[in-house]
């Protein structure tokens, strides 16, 4: 059977070659910024964050397990997810103080139409959310943890997740709509 570029890859990782460092931070380095800054807001900040995941994944890449395609991509994202999170808990409050009165109830029923929103208006969107309610939805929404997984990793108590995600949604659909509002008043 034929090795992959993946496995090839990871060995030359494995004997600490110079160059297949560079490969892997060429070919994984856009994407893990784009991932890193979904939590961190920064552009100086993910470069840290960055930075200090790339130095771990070379501190601890004998401990890599491969275990088939995509295992290396899912390693070193990981990795900058943990990084973004330690930095968060290091030097920002994962709580809010964004005014409850501000944010809109709504039911689950009232899911915004995202057909006429760009994923980059999206992201955006998502970067401007307060501290805490970026984290928890980008730890419920893209890595796909349960309240009780994000209770656990940020330290808060279950239902802050729940309630942290609740009010996310909310603020986000708010602002969907002001777009949508802004995108017709300009046709």
């Amino acid at each position: 059977m034929e090795e992959t570029k993946e496995q090839i890859l990871v060995k030359r990782l494995l004997a600490k070659e110079e160059a297949a460092w560079k490969e892997l931070f060429a070919a994984y380095s856009g994407n893990l910024s784009y991932v890193c800054s979904r939590y961190i807001i920064e552009k100086d900040d993910v470069h840290d964050v960055l930075q200090n995941s790339f130095i771990k994944m070379f501190r601890s890449i004998d401990s890599f397990q491969y275990r088939g395609n995509g295992s290396l991509r899912a390693w070193i994202t990981r990795i900058v997810i943990n990084e973004s999170l330690r930095h968060l808990k290091q030097n920002l409050s994962l709580k809010t103080d964004t005014d409850l009165d501000t944010i809109p109830d709504f039911s689950n029923d009232d899911e915004p139409d995202l057909e006429s929103v760009s994923k980059e208006s999206l992201m955006e969107m998502i970067r401007t959310l307060p501290n805490g309610y970026r984290t928890v939805f980008n730890l419920y929404v893209f890595e796909e943890k349960s309240h009780k997984e994000i209770a656990s990793i940020l330290g808060i108590a279950e239902n802050s997740s729940a309630s942290q995600f609740h009010r996310a949604k909310a603020m986000l659909m708010q602002k969907v709509n002001e777009h949508k509002m802004i995108k017709k008043g300009a046709l």
